[in-house]
């Protein structure tokens, strides 16, 4: 894929601030390193210090959950770092489970805590 540094400037330049701090942190392994200085600078551009970005960064391998790679695994309902891994029925229709397939989710799709069962 060829390198156009204007369409990578405005897909940061209108991304939010917690999406870039995703991608500078959780999926830096992925990137090419000249996207990576351009989100940096408009971090920096936008105020974010580099302890913010440290920061991140620590939540970041505390709380994802990372592929053999060394990049976070995906959400599977968004485009942020997955903290939780669970399964659901795949189904056809939306009625009959065919399979079980494994889901990811990112903090703000985590499904609450299943309550115990009381007898």
């Amino acid at each position: 894929m060829e390198w156009d540094e204007q369409k990578v400037l405005m897909n940061i330049r209108q991304a939010d601030t917690d999406d870039l701090l995703d991608r500078i942190t959780a999926y830096r392994l992925g990137m090419e390193l000249d996207a990576i200085e351009m989100i940096e600078r408009e971090l920096f551009d936008r105020g974010i210090t580099a302890g913010e970005i440290e920061d991140h960064q620590e939540a970041c391998e505390r709380h994802c959950i990372y592929l053999p790679d060394g990049t976070a695994a995906m959400c599977s309902f968004c485009h942020k770092p997955a903290v939780a891994e669970g399964r659901v029925w795949w189904k056809v229709w939306w009625l009959v489970p065919i399979f079980p397939r494994r889901v990811r989710y990112c903090a703000e799709h985590s499904p609450p805590p299943k309550e115990p069962r009381t007898k």
